[in-house]
């Protein structure tokens, strides 16, 4: 999209389910699940730049043997920063000992990331800041393998503050109030509580030594998810790993963040995606399952694999914005997805050139607009097919007319370009944005002046602030008639709190339409009526959003047409307006994934409704914050 935002993190985990010998025979490598997780990170780097880690457990390796591997980085290339890292310890040890480099056993014992299991995670800092210890996988300790845990996750909790609570009455003394923290130390809480439930019942039958045995092979972990993640209220995918092992990825009971995995006799894979895994193991697309809402797969030290409920399945609401407009398009059903997004905007797209094709341009900003692109693109060979078809059989057209109507193509060119990335050290306001005003460049003499339209598809609008301060004007520097920006998304609304970073109701320019909308009408009252509502409802568990009500005077279209007004700026000749796509389309477009509350404000769990009431108290009261 053209505004760029931060959003979801991404996870890739591979447990081995044979002997390290077994990989450096067939392989000839050590580095087998290493050079996995590196491709299944890579492709998954759309998931997070602002820092990645990597965690390696072994199993069964002698006391006083370091048995946890962990690397993260925040460098500005974090994911190839931690594998150089990883790849020096390989190429220092085959230099220094080559006749032991085929020697399972004794990798194990001398060479760290030599493990049996791989958790890797990349972050987008959508929430605190962008230092190591902020990145994932998060880590804690203990003497006792079964009791060591590290967790890396995609994930937000909306009840963060009711979550350090139940850590102080179970009586932790949590280092931080984050979600990430607050998380591991409730699982961890859970799983010492599995271990020492194990210990009293075996205690006095054999000795400490046995017992220890025996709870890393009885211990489980699906009861320790299903006591700890009860009072969880947020979008996640997340993964565990003990210290001896065993290992979880557990969903959300609405599945709002993505979770696939793929296994064989060798493998177990799981990712936040499906591309990476079809790349790395090089497997069909139908051997790549979901994992199941309010499930987590769960894989034992011995690598045996099960998928258990941990928490009771709400109805199914997987994040569409996160599936549509910021996971990899080549997934073949997202890119499926993508061109009928496309294709269902052409009705909007006719009427507002007023179905004028002949002095019509098409084109689309950011790349990863394409796809809805060719799907507008292919909508329209289908609706001049159709016209086609209609005049040829009732309108008996001369053959000059026959000639032009079989050749008449639209017109498609590559209007905008992106020409350099904005960098990050240019921090001061002012300077950034005159910087944003040139971050795109225009294609010059393509376009007829003052008598062509402009149609420029865009995956989403979000805060306008590109159009506004660059696309807008520079494309009425080619001198258009009119100029026509498409969203394939929907109006944004509403505030996410599972994971994206769009917290801020100040920041939406739908938000700031229907503001500017309520103040022309005189409908201030209505503002102070929500604020009130809202500030009741702080500290209540379940209420509705209270802020839908400001939106129910207008329709999307008098919405669209102030949202045109305000992304225009002054001095400027074309006409210009914006088409957003509908929320019926989206749903057409992608039944199966129909979370939507950032358009709708139809939150899937009851810490949404409380956080966007609280964005709303933020606004009236102009405080700049998260509302989580």
């Amino acid at each position: 999209m053209s505004d760029v935002i931060k959003h979801e993190c991404g996870i890739a985990m591979i447990r081995l389910r044979k002997p390290l010998q077994y990989y450096l025979d067939k392989y000839g490598t050590p580095a087998y699940a290493a050079n996995k997780l590196y491709l299944l990170m890579e492709k998954q780097h759309n998931r997070g730049q602002d820092g990645a880690g990597v965690v390696n457990i072994k199993v069964d390796v002698d006391p006083g043997v370091r048995y946890i591997s962990r690397y993260r980085s925040v460098d500005q290339q974090p994911i190839a920063a931690i594998f150089k890292k990883i790849n020096k310890k390989y190429k220092k040890v085959k230099k220094s000992f080559p006749e032991k480099f085929t020697d399972a056993k004794w990798l194990k014992q001398n060479m760290p990331f030599t493990g049996t299991v791989w958790l890797g995670h990349l972050r987008y800092g959508t929430h605190g800041g962008n230092s190591i210890e902020s990145t994932h996988p998060m880590l804690r300790q203990n003497n006792w393998r079964s009791r060591n845990l590290a967790v890396a996750g995609n994930f937000n909790m909306t009840n963060v503050d009711e979550l350090f609570s139940i850590l102080l009455k179970l009586g932790q003394h949590p280092k931080d109030k984050v979600d990430t923290v607050t998380v591991m130390e409730k699982i961890g809480h859970f799983l010492d509580l599995e271990n020492q439930e194990l210990f009293n019942k075996y205690k006095g039958h054999y000795s400490n030594k046995e017992i220890t045995a025996i709870i890393e092979d009885e211990l489980d972990l699906g009861n320790v998810l299903r006591r700890a993640c009860k009072d969880f209220d947020g979008g996640y995918a997340m993964a565990g790993v003990t210290g001896h092992g065993a290992s979880f990825v557990a969903r959300d009971p609405a599945g709002i963040r993505p979770a696939y995995y793929y296994m064989d006799e060798e493998v177990v894979v799981v990712a936040s995606e499906k591309p990476p895994i079809k790349t790395a193991f090089d497997v069909n697309y139908a051997e790549i399952k979901e994992i199941k809402p309010g499930h987590a797969l769960i894989i034992n030290k011995r690598g045996e694999v099960s998928e258990e409920k941990f928490i009771e399945p709400i109805e199914k609401k997987s994040c569409s914005f996160e599936r549509i407009y910021f996971s990899r398009g080549t997934d073949p059903d997202i890119y499926q997805e993508r061109k009928e997004l496309g294709r269902l905007l052409l009705p909007q797209i006719l009427k507002s050139i007023k179905f004028d094709l002949k002095n019509a341009v098409f084109s689309y900003i950011p790349n990863t607009a394409e796809t809805a692109f060719l799907g507008m693109i292919e909508g329209l060979e289908n609706y001049l097919s159709q016209k086609r078809k209609d005049v040829i059989i009732d309108g008996k057209p001369t053959l000059e007319k026959l000639e032009e109507m079989l050749d008449f193509r639209p017109r498609v060119e590559k209007i905008i370009t992106k020409d350099i990335k904005l960098r990050t050290f240019i921090t001061d306001d002012d300077h950034r944005d005159d910087l944003v005003g040139h971050v795109y460049d225009t294609t010059y003499e393509v376009v007829r002046k003052n008598k062509d339209s402009i149609v420029i598809i865009d995956d989403s609008i979000v805060r306008g602030t590109t159009l506004e301060r660059s696309i807008i004007f520079l494309l009425d520097k080619i001198e258009p008639k009119k100029i026509v920006i498409v969203s394939s998304a929907p109006q944004i609304r509403f505030p996410d709190c599972y994971g994206i970073d769009m917290s801020k109701m100040k920041e939406f320019i739908a938000f700031r339409a229907v503001i500017e909308l309520i103040k022309e009408r005189g409908m201030e009252a209505l503002l102070d009526e929500v604020y009130h509502k809202c500030i009741g409802s702080i500290g209540q568990k379940n209420v509705p959003n209270y802020v839908k009500e400001i939106y129910a005077p207008f329709s999307d279209e008098e919405i669209s047409a102030k949202i045109g007004q305000i992304v225009t700026p002054k001095h400027i000749k074309a006409e210009v307006e914006i088409v957003y796509q509908t929320v019926d389309n989206l749903h057409k477009a992608c039944p199966k994934h129909i979370g939507d509350w950032y358009f709708t404000g139809n939150y899937p769990t009851p810490g949404g409704n409380r956080i966007v009431n609280r964005a709303f108290v933020n606004y009236m009261e102009g405080k700049l914050v998260r509302a989580y």
